[in-house]
């Protein structure tokens, strides 16, 4: 009988993914970094707009804004002046703030999705860790059965040998 020969071997990526927890963009973006890279100022000033139109309270602002282009575009009675007025004032600046929290919700729950995700994978790694482990105790115990079968083997032949021999 030959006894087991695995010998486990760590993948290196569990050493490296250890140290780094999954990224939280929206507090790195907050706190000026993205990844290893610092933002730039039209990075910054960017996300600072975005930030600030991307509110109900921006779409509150924006509508009330609107509102004030209302009754000049009405008194025209031109169907054609209103519909403008809807599509390009109305929709466009109330709709965007809207959209974007819409997004930021979204971005929200895949980032709550993707921590969980990372933490699913953390503990199946853990889990199958506890398998290796046990899986090396059972190679252990094999071995050890596995030698005391092939002593017994060897005393059977013996006990076989000196029996011809008496015959």
């Amino acid at each position: 009988m030959t006894k087991p020969s695995y010998q486990y071997t760590q993948h290196p990526h569990v050493e490296k993914r250890k140290a780094k927890h999954p990224s939280k963009l929206n507090a790195d973006a907050d706190a000026g970094v993205v990844g290893a890279t610092k933002l730039t100022l039209n990075q910054r000033f960017g996300l600072a707009i975005t930030k600030s139109v991307g509110t109900m309270w921006a779409a509150y602002a924006f509508f009330a804004l609107s509102l004030i282009s209302l009754p000049a575009v009405l008194m025209t009675g031109d169907t054609m002046i209103i519909v403008a007025w809807v599509a390009q004032t109305f929709l466009q600046l109330v709709l965007l703030p809207i959209i974007i929290v819409g997004q930021n919700l979204q971005a929200a729950k895949a980032e709550h999705r993707a921590i969980a995700t990372y933490e699913d994978a953390t503990a199946i790694l853990e889990e199958a860790k506890e398998i290796q482990a046990h899986l090396t105790d059972q190679d252990k115990v094999l071995s050890h059965l596995i030698d005391k079968m092939t002593a017994l083997e060897a005393k059977l032949e013996a006990a076989q040998q000196a029996t011809k021999r008496t015959k």
